[in-house]
C-alpha cells in the first residue's frame, strides 16, 4: 500500500489531544497555520495590551478622582497600576514555564483542575462579552454625540455593532495589532484634546481657581460610589485578562517582559495626568466617560477622534473570545486556523453571535460606569489580581518556604489577593445596588429603549 499521501503529525495541546493522521494537504494547511499565529514581536505586544487596556479606562478614571479626591485618586491610581504590573509579570512567567497554556483558562487547570478551566473559561467569556458591550455602548454614545440627532439610540446601537464585527473579522492578533497603532494615535489625541479644552474652559470665567476640584473625598460621594470608582481604576489596567491569548501568538514569548514594563509605566503616566488635569480643570461635575465634559462642540471633535479606538479595542476583544471558543471547538482540526471555506464560516459566525450578545448586554445595561464597574468587579478582580496570585502559590514558588525571598513573596501576593477579594465582593454589591437605584429613580427608560446615554 501506497502510504507516501499520509504524514502522521502530533499537535499536543494543553488537554493532550493530538491530530494521528493528515494528509500532505492538511500537514500544508497545519504548518501555514501555525506560521500565521506564532508572527507576534514584543512591540506588537505591548500595542496589542495597551489597546486592550487602555481605550475604556482612561475614559472612567477622572469621575474617579471626583469621587475619590486628588490625593486618593492619585495613589489608586498608581497603586493599581503597579499591583497591575506585578500580576502581569506573574502571569508572563506562567506562560513561559507552561507553554502549552494558550488562553488564562488553561492557567485555571493547572491551579484549580478542570473546576479551575471551566470556571475561568466563563469568567473568561462573560468579561469579554461585558468588554465589547462596553464598547458598543460607548460607540452608541459617540455617534450620538457626534451626530447631535434626535434618531432612537438603539439604532446607533445597531451601527456600532455592525461595525464591531467587520473590524473583527481577521482572527490573527499580528494583523489586528497593525490596527493598534491607529488606535494608539486615536486615544492619546482624544486625550490631549479634552485636557487641552478642558483646561482652555476652565481658564476662562470665573476662573481655574473657581473650579471644584478637592484633594479629599467628595462629601456627597457614598460608599458604593467608592467602590465603583476604584473597580474603574481596576477596569483600567485590565491587560493580564488577555496576556496569555496574545503570548500564545509570540515567536519569542521571553520578551513579555519588555511589554509589560514599557505599557506599565505608560499607563500609569498616561491615566494619572488624565484624571489629575480633566479633574482639576472640570471639578466635580466632570462627566463619564471624560470626552462628554469637554463642552459640546470640542465633545463631538474628540469623540471623532476617538471612534478608532473605540471600535478597535472592541473588535480585538471579540477576537479573544472568539480564538478562545472556536479553537476549543475545533482544537483537532485545521478548521482552527481559519484559513479553509468552512473555517471562515464558522468564524464569522461566531463574531457575529458575540456581537450580538454583546449588543444586548449594552442595552441592559447603559451606564458607562456601571457597566464597567460590574464587570470589573466581577472578572477583572481575579484577572489581575486574586489569580495571579495563586499562581505564585501554586505554579512559580520555588525552594524552601523559610526562604526570606518566599516569605517576602507570599506576603505580597497574600496582600494582593487580599485586595482582590475586597474588590470582587464590595464592588460588586455596589455597582448592583447603584444599578438598581438607578433604574428605580427612572434615570433609565428601560431596556432597548431609546433613553438618555451617560
Amino acid at each position: 500500500m501506497d502510504t507516501t499521501q499520509e504524514k502522521v503529525h502530533v499537535n499536543p495541546g494543553s488537554n493532550g489531544d493530538k491530530i494521528d493522521e493528515i494528509s500532505d494537504t492538511e500537514q500544508g494547511t497545519y504548518e501555514q497555520g501555525i506560521q500565521k499565529f506564532h508572527r507576534l514581536g514584543w512591540k506588537r505586544l505591548t500595542i496589542l495590551l495597551f489597546v486592550e487596556a487602555i481605550a475604556l479606562g482612561s475614559l472612567s478614571i477622572p469621575a474617579a478622582f471626583a469621587t475619590l479626591g486628588m490625593v486618593a485618586g492619585v495613589i489608586c491610581c498608581v497603586g493599581i497600576g503597579l499591583i497591575a504590573m506585578y500580576t502581569s509579570y506573574i502571569v508572563g512567567q506562567v506562560k513561559v514555564a507552561y507553554p502549552d497554556v494558550t488562553h488564562y483558562a488553561d492557567a485555571g487547570r493547572l491551579i484549580m483542575g478542570y473546576f479551575g478551566y471551566e470556571l475561568i473559561n466563563l469568567m473568561l467569556i462573560l468579561q469579554l462579552l461585558f468588554l465589547v458591550g462596553s464598547h458598543c455602548l460607548t460607540g452608541t454614545i459617540a455617534l450620538v454625540t457626534i451626530t447631535g440627532s434626535d434618531i432612537c439610540s438603539s439604532i446607533f446601537a445597531v451601527v456600532s455593532m455592525v461595525i464591531l464585527i467587520l473590524l473583527a473579522i481577521p482572527p490573527s492578533f499580528a494583523e489586528i495589532a497593525i490596527l493598534g497603532y491607529v488606535d494608539f494615535i486615536s486615544i492619546i489625541a482624544a486625550i490631549g484634546i479634552t485636557i487641552i479644552g478642558t483646561g482652555v474652559q476652565a481658564t476662562q470665567s470665573p476662573g481655574l481657581s473657581h473650579v471644584g476640584w478637592s484633594a479629599w473625598p467628595s462629601p456627597n460621594a457614598t460608599f458604593y460610589d467608592a467602590f465603583i470608582a476604584i473597580a474603574n481604576l481596576t477596569f483600567a489596567y485590565s491587560f493580564a485578562m488577555c496576556q496569555f491569548s496574545f503570548m500564545d501568538e509570540m515567536h519569542t514569548p521571553k520578551d513579555y517582559i519588555k511589554s509589560v514594563l514599557v505599557l506599565s509605566i505608560l499607563e500609569i503616566i498616561i491615566y494619572t495626568v488624565t484624571g489629575a488635569t480633566i479633574y482639576a480643570f472640570v471639578g466635580q461635575d466632570v462627566r463619564s466617560p471624560a470626552l462628554l465634559s469637554a463642552g459640546h462642540v470640542l465633545s463631538r471633535v474628540t469623540f471623532g477622534v476617538a471612534l478608532p479606538v473605540i471600535f478597535i479595542s472592541g473588535s480585538i476583544c471579540t477576537t479573544v473570545l472568539g480564538r478562545l471558543i472556536h479553537g476549543r471547538v475545533f482544537r483537532n482540526s485545521n478548521i482552527r486556523f481559519v484559513s479553509t471555506k468552512v473555517g471562515w464560516i464558522t468564524w464569522i459566525s461566531l463574531v457575529i453571535f458575540i456581537t450580538i450578545l454583546a449588543f444586548v448586554i449594552a442595552e441592559v445595561i447603559p451606564f458607562f460606569d456601571n457597566l464597567i464597574s460590574i464587570s470589573s468587579s466581577l472578572f477583572i478582580t481575579g484577572f489581575a489580581f486574586y489569580f495571579p496570585a495563586i499562581m505564585w502559590f501554586k505554579l512559580l514558588r520555588e525552594g524552601e518556604w523559610t526562604s526570606m525571598k518566599n516569605l517576602a513573596m507570599a506576603l505580597v501576593n497574600c496582600c494582593v489577593f487580599l485586595i482582590g477579594i475586597t474588590v470582587l465582593v464590595l464592588g460588586t454589591y455596589s455597582s448592583v445596588y447603584d444599578i438598581i437605584e438607578k433604574y428605580r429613580e427612572g434615570q433609565v427608560g428601560g431596556t432597548f429603549s431609546c433613553g438618555t446615554l451617560s
